[in-house]
């Protein structure tokens, strides 16, 4: 069972864990169009940022680890929520006064279940508007103890549970049960302040800790982390463990499109091997992290590897039916815009476009692919978009937008000097777009509000 932010104990709080398994289960949606919206401040094939530990302590005046020694249970009938005692153990840290101090009693305003020996980490601020920052952040971007568990009881709620305004006190938080291994994590954790390099050496050794407080804290301080940092910091890499991790079935799927990447980082040819196996299979619906192993296998197999994956995933995709899943297809387009925007010198530019056309003829991609090929300046695609301007099956509103956006792109290529010569795709361009204005002026008027 994995222990999380503390529960108070209110049968009235099942609105919100049906909420929070819920948005669990959305979650799990928007990991497929995930990659969509990433960018490059953060690793474009793992779940959205969360904040981190060491990021909660950095935003917090206090941190502690602090001991349970005893609870009130909340009394319906006496309309009170009874109190839980915690005493101040370890200080990680403290502000200048002696708001914080060892054995000092924390009494949190809600009650938690526990018992003697049971550690928590707690947070708080003696400004309530910041401890009001951190609790929203909390709730915003997710924290750890927002993953439901397995025992509806225990399904994590954050709440106000010591907040005062008095200027020596502190508004603590919600506490979070922490073992032996997450107090000695948690003392060493280097916090946002040190190399960004630095950081990502310490947290790659926990990756995949017993713990998963532990574990869940280091992939997150790899979700938030840019690629370029991620990249730099191959060599301490476990590659031994990585390889595990990326072929076991005991891996959680959620964490396989980081290690798929983190494969293609430090990875040898024989991985690369490995990782054409696992990538060509299309024996599978759907495939959590797909994406990010064959980001991995494209880093160790460059043009090669975009052969390959020209040939199992993107030319039958376009049959009917498909032998390709849906999933495998957009995990490809996820790959190929992963080379363009994060590894440009892996494949040539021409050759990476190349791949991304073969897709344009697909109709359930070729709105998405139209924009990203305006993104990367391929101008060549204006009879191909002629041709299939209102025609089946491509006659639906999205792609006919996309097509306008395009010939926009288009005609922002036009020489700010008025004397230069014209280059022949702009003109087309701008003769295509005033004929679209004549015959469908909604969807130009949409488009232009839309690429601006």
């Amino acid at each position: 069972m994995r222990h999380n932010i503390r529960v108070p104990q209110f049968d009235t709080f099942s609105a919100t864990r049906f909420a929070m398994r819920t948005m669990a289960l959305v979650a799990v949606c928007l990991m497929v169009i995930s990659a969509t919206v990433k960018t490059a401040y953060s690793c474009p094939f793992c779940n959205a940022p969360q904040l981190t530990l060491a990021e909660q302590i950095a935003q917090s005046d206090a941190a502690v680890i602090a001991e349970w020694t005893k609870g009130t249970p909340p009394d319906f009938d006496a309309g009170t929520p009874g109190t839980t005692t915690y005493r101040i153990e370890k200080i990680i840290k403290s502000p200048d006064t002696n708001a914080v101090t060892i054995d000092q009693l924390i009494v949190l305003k809600e009650y938690y279940p526990g018992e003697a020996g049971q550690f928590s980490l707690i947070v708080g601020s003696q400004d309530l508007s910041v401890s009001t920052r951190l609790l929203e952040k909390r709730l915003k971007v997710g924290a750890f103890g927002l993953t439901p568990v397995e025992e509806p009881a225990q399904t994590p709620i954050l709440i106000p549970v010591s907040f005062t305004t008095a200027p020596t006190e502190m508004n603590w938080l919600s506490p979070l049960d922490i073992s032996k291994e997450g107090f000695e994590y948690v003392k060493n954790v280097p916090g946002p302040e040190n190399d960004p390099q630095k950081r990502l050496r310490y947290y790659v050794n926990f990756l995949e800790a017993k713990d998963p407080l532990i574990a869940d804290d280091a992939y997150a301080e790899f979700a938030n982390a840019p690629y370029d940092t991620i990249a730099a910091v191959r060599e301490s890499f476990p590659r031994e463990k990585v390889r595990q991790w990326v072929f076991s079935e005991e891996t959680s799927v959620t964490r396989l499109g980081l290690y798929g990447l983190l494969l293609g980082l430090c990875g040898d040819d024989s991985d690369r091997v490995q990782l054409k196996e696992k990538v060509v299979s299309n024996d599978e619906d759907f495939r959590l992290g797909i994406d990010g192993i064959m980001a991995g296998y494209l880093l160790l197999a460059g043009e090669e590897g975009l052969n390959v994956l020209e040939e199992t995933k993107l030319k039958p995709s376009l049959k009917s039916p498909s032998p390709v899943p849906f999933s495998e297809t957009f995990a490809t387009l996820q790959s190929l815009k992963f080379l363009w925007e994060y590894a440009p010198g892996t494949v040539d530019k021409e050759r990476l476009r190349s791949s991304m056309r073969i897709l344009l003829q697909h109709p359930d991609l070729a709105d998405l692919v139209i924009i990203d090929l305006a993104r990367w300046e391929d101008w060549s695609l204006l009879p191909k978009l002629k041709e299939m301007y209102g025609s089946e099956p491509y006659d639906v509103p999205a792609i006919k937008r996309a097509i306008v956006g395009y010939l926009i792109a288009c005609e922002k290529q036009r020489p700010e000097d008025p004397a230069a010569e014209v280059p022949q795709f702009v003109v087309s361009a701008g003769e295509y777009l005033a004929q679209l204005e004549e015959t469908d002026p909604k969807t130009v008027k949409t488009a232009r509000l839309l690429f601006r």
